[in-house]
């Protein structure tokens, strides 16, 4: 079937660990060469994702603030509104760990935080990217309760209707993840200091995909207002249901009366500045295979240095017997998660 033209398409989950990875990885690279093998990651297709690079590099407002000297910390957030259902069986063996956080949300991370590259050559895209995957700080057993939490959704209800545990669609008791939140720190000179919160999980409250870069507050405010009226700047990127972004930032409200001040968005929606139909993320996907344009898939490296960073957490976990902790279904997940950012004096930002 090989022929010099010859592409082979590969969904995730390559692998479930690293030494699984490796030996696909190994199997494939044997027949075809790595410039015909298109690792395929549906989120890289949004077009919301295309578009951090060209937020980042193309506008010279935020090159110089996109560090830790002015970003207090960055959430990337994957919430589903739909459980495992019919597919708790695969889910089981796999997780949310390692069906999204190993591709989906690194995938993101490293859009956010890698390093202009000279040119939009794939390979000097992902050759950033594979920087960031490899300054991730490893996560310890001995911190494994203290940056990772593990949830599980319980019985609950989801748009008004009332949905079983997961549990109970599996029909048997299990210690696998349907939640998890981490916090990630990337040490290089850009990040150090800047915690990158993940979080993904089913039967969450609402189906919603965003990146909230949040910035540090003003060092000497002007005006003399209460601690929570004034509030630092928040770039939130939307990937779904509604892509777009929302820039908030504090003004004046309008009208006597004093300096009054008011958090208020600028908004981009997609759908309303540009009106035609775009082809959705599978499709973009397809016709760059179409084209043999790499520059949206994953290289060999990247999926193996994710699972490398990704086994250590389960290594954690298993030393460590990290719980599983319930939360009920149509919720934000464990109240475990928002804890480990009140730790840190932080808070979700849900959607905010």
């Amino acid at each position: 079937l090989k022929s010099p033209g010859s592409r082979i398409v590969l969904e995730k989950p390559i692998g479930t660990d690293l030494r699984s990875a490796r030996a696909i990885n190994d199997a494939v690279g044997a027949v075809f060469d790595e410039g015909s093998i298109f690792r395929i990651d549906h989120y890289l297709g949004k077009e919301t994702v295309q578009n951090l690079i060209v937020l980042r590099f193309m506008n010279s407002l935020f090159e110089p603030v996109w560090n830790s000297n002015v970003i207090d910390h960055v959430e990337i957030s994957v919430a589903e509104a739909i459980g495992a259902g019919g597919r708790a069986g695969y889910y089981d063996k796999s997780g949310a760990l390692r069906d999204m956080v190993q591709n989906h949300l690194l995938q993101l991370l490293c859009l956010v935080a890698m390093e202009p590259p000279l040119d939009l050559d794939p390979d000097t895209v992902r050759d950033e990217k594979i920087k960031v995957l490899r300054a991730l700080r490893p996560i310890a057993s001995a911190d494994a309760r203290h940056v990772t939490v593990r949830g599980q959704y319980a019985a609950g209800a989801s748009d008004g209707a009332a949905v079983p545990s997961y549990a109970e669609e599996l029909g048997a008791a299990s210690l696998t993840e349907t939640f998890v939140a981490i916090k990630a720190n990337i040490d290089n000179w850009r990040w150090r200091g800047t915690p990158f919160y993940l979080r993904t999980g089913k039967r969450m409250e609402a189906r919603r995909s965003e990146i909230i870069i949040q910035f540090k507050n003003v060092a000497h405010p002007l005006i003399a207002v209460g601690r929570d009226e004034l509030q630092p700047a928040r770039l939130v990127i939307r990937l779904q249901p509604d892509e777009g972004m929302r820039l908030m930032l504090m003004t004046k409200e309008p009208g006597p009366g004093g300096m009054r001040l008011r958090y208020v968005p600028l908004n981009l929606s997609y759908a309303d500045a540009f009106s035609a139909r775009y082809p959705d993320a599978y499709e973009r996907l397809l016709m760059a295979v179409v084209r043999g344009d790499l520059a949206l898939f994953m290289r060999r490296d990247e999926v193996e240095a994710a699972w490398r960073w990704v086994d250590g957490i389960l290594d954690a976990w298993r030393a460590d017997r990290t719980p599983v902790h319930p939360y009920p279904a149509g919720t934000n997940g464990p109240v475990q998660s928002a804890m480990m950012l009140d730790r840190d004096g932080r808070e979700w930002s849900d959607g905010a």
